[in-house]
């Protein structure tokens, strides 16, 4: 196949080049094909679709957000700081050739006659124990038990979400649904819940529609823990 064209010096004619399918996508002179020519490049490849990553702390696990922990620290900081403080004052004091304090001279003789197993040797020794289990489960814990880790592509870079916020972006998505009236959503650290109500609609229909919606919506929200979906339509109560 030719094509001619006119150019100032007289007709132009010259081969197209032309692409055979059994040339394995080379032209008829053997060599590769040009971009615009009639031949084709190599297709470019396929790019894969996006796979969340997973959030990983602490030995492989779902990393959760740590607490500060500022207002119990505050506490037994401000406690402890108190008590040596008036400790240490009381011995200098007595050092100084001063009389102890009456506090903790009753408290000297109270340790020294009660039994161990007196009432009040055991009332503060459980309170005693109870405040310091209670410390070793929040320096233990994470805490932070309302931001749930999202999944994150880059070790480096974390982000979290409010469950108040999640629920809300929920709601939104059910309220979109054909035939919901009202929907409370609640979003846990394992499990969604949907409460709805429908005014018109068939309910398994609109119960069907609402848990598609709430699925997509929850795949959406990026958390890097998988939550199952729990969904309840019920009839208007006008109705």
């Amino acid at each position: 196949m030719s094509d001619a064209t006119e150019g100032p010096e007289g007709p132009d004619t010259r081969r197209l080049p032309t692409l055979d399918k059994d040339d394995g996508g080379q032209g008829r002179d053997g060599g590769p094909g040009r971009d615009g020519g009639g031949s084709s490049a190599a297709p470019p490849e396929r790019a894969e679709p996006d796979r969340p990553h997973e959030v990983v702390d602490n030995g492989g696990k779902r990393g959760r957000f740590w607490g500060t922990r500022r207002v119990p620290a505050g506490l037994v900081a401000l406690v402890l700081l108190c008590a040596a403080g008036l400790l240490l004052y009381d011995v200098a004091a007595v050092r100084a050739n001063r009389p102890a304090m009456s506090w903790r001279k009753r408290l000297a003789d109270e340790l020294a006659t009660r039994h161990l197993d007196d009432v009040w040797v055991i009332t503060g020794a459980a309170v005693a124990m109870a405040l310091g289990l209670w410390l070793l489960v929040l320096a233990l814990t994470p805490g932070l038990r309302r931001v749930y880790a999202m999944r994150r592509g880059s070790p480096d870079v974390r982000a979290g979400l409010d469950r108040s916020a999640a629920s809300l972006v929920l709601r939104d998505r059910a309220m979109e649904v054909p035939g919901i009236q009202s929907v409370r959503t609640s979003v846990g650290r394992r499990k969604v819940k949907a409460r709805a109500v429908s005014h018109f609609r068939e309910l398994d229909e609109v119960r069907h529609d609402l848990e598609t919606a709430l699925a997509d919506g929850l795949r959406q929200l990026g958390l890097a823990r998988r939550r199952s979906l729990s969904v309840k339509v019920r009839r208007s109560a006008k109705e």
